[in-house]
């Protein structure tokens, strides 16, 4: 399930998005300092195009799906996730929340959102994530070079349409 953040969870956020695997993960890797999160969490409130959604899996918040781009007259948008890796891994649920959280950002974007075409971006060398995208029906639909905390990595381009929804 997706559910809108609440204000007191911002550190929880945080927390999560600080793990050394998720940052690894991720286009900024650096470790987000309360202030910078603080400035981002602010910004994103106010911007239409884009939205951030806390998972709850069986019921306990468990990671981030975040929305961008929306607002486009073709109807699409960018997705993204990271999960609360500690706390799902000691509970042996690692696996079904990262199928958990695909399957409902999917949901949500083609439901609520309206959106025609979804898209992601992971970097090449993240197989686990690619294969997951790959198993709910995303292609991949070209790469290009972005640098990464001044380090040149591959990334991979990928989509799913709303008319091949598994």
């Amino acid at each position: 399930m997706l559910r809108q953040m609440a204000d007191h969870e911002l550190e929880t956020v945080r927390r999560w998005r600080n793990h050394p695997k998720v940052r690894a993960a991720s286009f900024t890797c650096h470790e987000i300092r309360p202030a910078e999160h603080a400035r981002w969490w602010a910004d994103l409130r106010v911007d239409p195009a884009r939205r951030l959604l806390v998972y709850e899996h069986q019921g306990t918040p468990a990671g981030v799906v975040t929305f961008t781009g929306l607002g486009t007259l073709d109807h699409s948008g960018s997705w993204g996730f990271y999960l609360d890796l500690d706390g799902l891994e000691r509970a042996g649920a690692l696996l079904p929340a990262w199928i958990g959280v695909e399957r409902a950002a999917i949901e949500h974007a083609f439901g609520p959102l309206g959106l025609r075409t979804l898209y992601a971006e992971v970097l090449a060398a993240n197989e686990a994530v690619r294969r997951l995208h790959g198993r709910f029906g995303f292609t991949e639909a070209g790469t290009y070079t972005r640098d990464v905390d001044g380090v040149a990595r591959e990334v991979v381009r990928i989509r799913l349409d709303r008319e091949e929804v598994q």
